[in-house]
């Protein structure tokens, strides 16, 4: 699979980690060259990490190579455009020393860079009352979530699909919580999911007549992330689908991104509008096999 001469826009990197670099990894090995959106607050922290060297061992491609990226963009996917962003954002300390970190000006400066690209994708996730459960999340909190999370990524496609070129794709990450209770994963982040996994359809469709675009989500298993550690009870979830999924085996970043970067290729030409699930087979489970309550069953049975 070959994405040689394509440019990929990559929001929500901030560490070596997660997803989303696992995702601009595949797409490097691919010859996609990366672009990252880096949220502005942590830019100088993932700058300076990667230039002492922090990510080297990440970095290493299978021929021997570095991934590397062409510009990190800082970047706040919750402001469309300047006027959106409050006077006490815009005199933060950790963000008065950028300027231009909306997603209209990061897509505008994008296409003044590098004219047009082939591939965005969307990383980002952020509940600021994700540790609540939802009868306790505040309003200001839910709307927070949906902002951050789901319409960030209807933003990205509203202002990046004009400087793509046809046949280009995006995709973004959901996760099970969008159609199964998921106690503990609070804050209006379900909600927030399930909108993502409703957006990329209706999005397939008007981003497909209007630019020619595949837009598809990955419904990403549990990874123990920094980012996702923030969520506190992720080592319990990756454990509960080790004893519970149809593979038993721990999910891999990797995985995510290789069926990320096959969606986004031109082998998945036809593929737009689906929810890709990459998750050792969970979605497909309705009971936990490891239950006591199914143990008893099976003990009774027995005797």
């Amino acid at each position: 699979m070959s994405l040689k001469g394509q440019k990929a826009f990559i929001a929500g990197i901030g560490d070596d980690q997660g997803y989303g670099w696992a995702i601009a990894k595949a797409l490097a090995e691919a010859g996609c060259e990366i672009i990252i959106g880096t949220w502005a607050p942590i830019v100088k922290i993932f700058t300076t990490s990667w230039e002492v060297g922090k990510f080297d061992a990440s970095r290493k491609l299978s021929d021997g190579s570095m991934m590397n990226y062409l510009k990190l963009y800082p970047i706040d996917a919750s402001f469309d455009t300047p006027e959106e962003v409050p006077e006490e954002i815009k005199e933060n300390k950790r963000y008065k020393q950028y300027s231009g970190y909306t997603v209209s000006e990061v897509a505008a400066q994008v296409e003044k860079d590098f004219g047009k690209i082939d591939i965005i994708v969307h990383s980002l996730a952020n509940g600021p009352e994700v540790k609540k459960p939802l009868l306790e999340t505040s309003r200001q909190g839910y709307l927070a979530a949906v902002s951050a999370s789901a319409y960030s990524f209807v933003s990205m496609v509203k202002y990046f699909g004009p400087i793509m070129n046809e046949n280009g794709s995006a995709i973004n990450l959901t996760y099970l919580a969008s159609e199964r209770a998921v106690p503990g994963y609070g804050g209006g982040m379900s909600s927030a999911k399930a909108a993502l996994e409703s957006d990329t359809r209706t999005l397939a469709w008007e981003a497909g007549r209007k630019w020619g675009l595949r837009i598809n989500t990955i419904s990403a298993g549990a990874l123990g992330s920094r980012a996702a550690r923030a969520i506190g009870f992720i080592g319990a979830m990756i454990e509960y689908a080790h004893h519970n999924a149809p593979l038993q085996k721990d999910l891999k970043a990797e995985e995510i991104g290789n069926s990320a970067a096959f969606l986004l290729s031109p082998q998945a030409s036809a593929i737009t509008g689906v929810t890709l699930y990459v998750d050792n087979g969970m979605h497909a489970m309705g009971v936990a096999v490891d239950s006591p309550t199914l143990a008893q069953e099976k003990e009774e049975a027995l005797t």
